[in-house]
């Protein structure tokens, strides 16, 4: 196929390796010219997957008319906050009958509060939409070591192709037609991969962390079920499975800013040290808050996710609220 990633970050450029490797006619399209042009030079994305090297067969491209051009797939590649502007800048290319559109990003829009599957639809209008998501740390996924994530479409047929165009012997896709499911599991589970981080960065031990991954998966399956998503969803690789991976991991930048609020730095600090890496949970905590709040959700994890993020709350204060809740059953 011609697939056409909108987005060089590292995620994008991961799934621009596998493509590539796959057979397929690959470009990139990026925000910023100049940085194309050293991808397209060096063949490595310094900053955002160094130690990489990219097959040459790979295409850089400034111009979105001319990038998505010859395009029968279009990868969705940019972070979740600034994606309207992106497909506000493909919409006068985008053709419906053309264009099969995969969404690989995770997140909430924090003024909208919108899925990206609802912000694609309100600029796109109906399209051939996909979602492909689950535990897929790009810095390992682009050196092939097995990865397993799903393919959600409503039209099983669009989630087979998904499927087929990605998958290779390490890196695994299973189908399903569950797509609110499978974007709000991405999204929400990097709110509680924040609280993993705390917890590491405090050094609490494992007892804590147990906990809150059990009682996380339990917040995101609540609040996923009443907006619409299959509660079976969170119990697979975009629920469980990335929570499971975004907790843990060296990789994830959510649980390092998590880390970083243990230790006791200030949010903002963290974030200046991160220069261009983006972590979504920071963005989708808000999001995530008001939608539970509008839905009549209880999720007491976000919640104080919210507070030592934006309240200045201090770690200790929220762990000991969280304990301190009513007795319930499980």
């Amino acid at each position: 196929m011609n697939i056409t990633i909108l987005g060089d970050g590292g995620w994008g450029t991961a799934l621009s390796k596998i493509l590539a490797e796959n057979g397929h006619a690959v470009k990139v399209w990026g925000a910023f010219p100049e940085y194309l042009e050293e991808l397209a030079a060096k063949r490595v994305n310094r900053k955002f997957l160094p130690g990489v090297p990219l097959p040459d067969s790979i295409r850089y491209e400034a111009d979105m008319g001319k990038a998505v051009a010859a395009a029968e797939m279009v990868v969705l590649a940019t972070p979740t906050q600034f994606l309207r502007g992106v497909l506000n800048t493909f919409h006068p290319y985008f053709q419906v009958r053309r264009h099969l559109l995969v969404n690989v990003a995770k997140g909430i829009e924090e003024k909208s509060l919108k899925r990206i599957g609802e912000i694609t639809l309100e600029i796109l209008g109906p399209s051939a939409y996909a979602v492909l998501s689950g535990p897929s740390h790009a810095e390992e996924s682009a050196r092939g070591i097995p990865t397993a994530v799903a393919a959600a479409s409503s039209d099983p047929a669009l989630a087979r192709t998904v499927r087929d165009a990605f998958m290779n012997r390490s890196f695994r896709v299973y189908t399903t037609n569950d797509v609110i499911g499978v974007e709000l599991g991405g999204a929400l589970k990097n709110v509680i991969a924040l609280a993993a981080g705390i917890i590491d960065g405090m050094e609490l031990g494992d007892n804590p962390k147990a906990a809150l991954l059990t009682r996380g998966i339990a917040e995101m399956g609540r609040l996923g079920r009443k907006l619409g998503g299959n509660p079976e969803t969170f119990a697979g690789l975009s629920g469980i499975g990335d929570l499971i991976v975004t907790c843990a991991s060296r990789h994830s930048r959510n649980r390092h800013v998590g880390e970083e609020l243990g230790r006791g730095r200030k949010l903002d600090e963290i974030i200046a040290a991160m220069q261009m890496s983006v972590a979504e949970g920071v963005k989708t905590a808000p999001g995530a808050k008001k939608l539970a709040e509008m839905n009549s959700v209880q999720t007491p994890i976000i919640d104080q996710i919210y507070e030592v993020l934006y309240n200045g709350k201090s770690p200790e204060s929220a762990i000991d609220d969280l304990m301190r809740r009513d007795p319930k059953s499980e």
